[in-house]
């Protein structure tokens, strides 16, 4: 793929949400919690159409007010709990394609990680460019490692994981390993519907970010940690 791709960026954000009620306008130090995302997106050089998800009129309202053209409503079909993102996508994909407008490459900005950068977009953008891959997923290294996790079913337990020789220090470990933090997605829309969904063992290129850049929000909690990397950032750009 050429670096003249048409790349689109598609923001899901629904209404509903039972871990933080109205989650993607909730308000997050100055502003919503949506509007982080749409920020960063708009300052990319690669994106050429940012589009949002969502079948809230007041989510929609709000992208609007930010200066996203809002033309596509995701029916409350799918805007269930039990809906994944990819059949929102793929709805999405049917949208576009009856228009012509059909992208060469979707790139999926999910509000709930607000301290991903426009940097970290572009720079997914361009490695997913140069791979020969059709599937980017955003990483990020695991605080727990698996060797020291543990799995317990019917009253058993066993690691996750288990190496040749068990160490206590993490830099003594000799393979890396890393979470899908959901920060980025980035697809070409043969591969979504191929696959129905947006990764694929071994297939997928991966885009390794900093746990800060990474966290996803969910509850309350993850919003004090939030507003305190926010913070942080602040202090550090005066």
């Amino acid at each position: 793929m050429t670096q003249q791709a048409n790349i689109l960026a598609l923001i899901p954000a629904r209404g509903g949400s039972k871990g933080l009620i109205g989650k993607n306008l909730y308000p997050i130090l100055d502003k919503p919690l949506l509007q982080y995302t749409i920020d960063e997106a708009q300052k990319s050089r690669h994106i050429t159409k940012l589009m949002m998800s969502s079948e809230d009129v007041e989510i929609n309202r709000y992208a609007e007010s930010l200066g996203v053209k809002v033309n596509y409503i995701r029916p409350a079909s799918l805007a269930e709990d039990h809906t994944t993102t990819a059949e929102a996508v793929l709805h999405a994909l049917d949208w576009l394609e009856e228009r012509n407008e059909l992208p060469d490459a979707i790139i999926l900005l999910q509000p709930t990680s607000p301290l991903r950068t426009v940097e970290e977009m572009d720079d997914a953008i361009e490695q997913f460019l140069a791979s020969d891959k059709q599937s980017l997923v955003s990483v990020q290294p695991m605080k727990e490692h698996p060797f020291k996790c543990i799995q317990q079913q019917d009253g058993e337990w066993q690691y996750l994981a288990k190496p040749e020789k068990f160490v206590s220090r993490r830099q003594d470990y000799t393979n890396d390993y890393y979470v899908i933090n959901g920060a980025i997605y980035i697809v070409t829309p043969q591969w979504l519907r191929e696959k129905g969904e947006f990764t694929g063992e071994g297939e997928s290129e991966l885009f390794v970010m900093d746990c800060i850049s990474g966290v996803d929000i969910d509850d309350l909690t993850d919003v004090f940690q939030v507003e305190a990397l926010l913070k942080m950032r602040q202090m550090q750009l005066k």
